[in-house]
């Protein structure tokens, strides 16, 4: 059966418990808007119902959560000129970011298998992000010549060391180790006991928290690649610019160092750049919300002003060639203050409404 012949998002709920499960399997659950108008609207209805205590939030198949956002979506809206469906998208997306970050009820999300972009927008910012064995998670904009979004410039800043900036320079998955490392997940639990879970936060007694009973089912990972990198990745992220990033990375001893600096120098210049300002800049902001408006700020500066996009989403997801031609091509040939006129560009349309 397709997954259009079902809804794109399951919502029942089961003894306290409102589950929302994303129902794309075939797409590995990628977001679109009309499952982002479903879950906030799920999520209104649930604030002020006495009966549920608890928000549970999964992803059908065994693939994963959420591969991201409806990119190829995204670029037929930027390639038409769509500016206001594009702004539209952005701003129920964030919305419903920080409902989750700040909802009155605990928000539990299970980020088994792949969960990526869009998906870490929803498992990121949750009360309590339950990891698997399986788990792979990412914010890999970079490669198709873009920039975290989704509050992921947020949880990146504020990674340990420089893991932040590696993270969202090079796009790379975590496993679950590395994820717990890095602070994008709270507990990991066995993808065997995940229904064993979801029938605990079912029955639980008080006064046990959703935290708590997460703990219950908790395993200690195995070491984590990242942290075991850390030396050379917190050395050559510290630099100043890309460019010396990349230097630091062929000067060290390390195979994944060097094998690192081909990876970056490999994507677009342009993105790489804004990139790394934004993260930096991210650290200095208050909250998630401020953190979420400099990215909404971004994310149109990309649509609007540069065919790097458009470009990498091609390349990677249309015509799947993966030979993407960035405007420019080299760091040396970029314009300076790019980044600083990214990060003062005025979106046409608003992100939050006056308060």
């Amino acid at each position: 059966m397709s997954d259009a012949a079902e809804p794109t998002v399951l919502v029942r709920t089961v003894r306290g418990v409102g589950h929302l499960t994303l129902n794309r399997p075939r797409a590995i659950n990628a977001l679109d808007l009309g499952m982002i108008e479903i879950i906030s609207d799920a999520l209104d209805r649930w604030e002020h119902d006495a009966d549920i205590e608890v928000v549970l939030l999964d992803g059908a198949g065994e693939r994963g959560l959420c591969a991201g956002g409806d990119v190829r979506g995204l670029r037929e809206w930027i390639l038409a000129g769509r500016v206001e469906e594009t702004a539209h998208f952005f701003r129920a997306e964030y919305a419903l970011n920080l409902r989750i970050a700040t909802y009155p009820k605990p928000v539990v999300v299970v980020a088994d298998g792949v969960t990526m972009g869009g998906g870490i927008g929803l498992a990121g910012h949750a009360a309590v992000r339950v990891v698997t064995e399986r788990s792979r998670l990412a914010m890999p904009e970079t490669r198709i010549g873009f920039t975290p979004d989704v509050g992921g410039s947020w949880l990146l800043a504020h990674a340990p060391g420089r893991l932040g900036e590696y993270l969202a320079l090079t796009g790379e998955s975590m496993d679950a180790a590395d994820a717990l490392a890095a602070g994008f997940a709270d507990a990991l639990v066995p993808s065997e006991r995940i229904g064993d879970l979801r029938a605990a936060l079912a029955d639980r007694a008080d006064p046990a928290t959703p935290a708590e009973i997460v703990l219950l089912f908790d395993e200690t990972p195995g070491p984590s690649r990242l942290v075991a990198a850390r030396s050379w990745i917190d050395d050559a992220f510290a630099a100043d610019t890309v460019a010396e990033i990349i230097a630091r990375l062929r000067a060290r001893p390390e195979a994944d160092a060097a094998a690192t600096a081909e990876t970056l120098a490999a994507l677009a210049p342009t993105a790489l750049t804004v990139t790394l300002a934004a993260v930096r800049a991210a650290r200095r902001l208050p909250d998630l919300r401020a953190a979420l408006a400099q990215e909404y700020g971004l994310v149109l500066w990309f649509a609007q002003t540069q065919p790097d996009l458009p470009e990498g989403i091609r390349a990677q997801l249309v015509d799947k060639d993966r030979d993407p031609h960035w405007h420019p091509a080299a760091l040396a040939d970029l314009e300076d203050g790019l980044a600083e006129r990214a990060l003062a560009f005025e979106p046409p349309l608003a992100l939050w409404a006056p308060r």
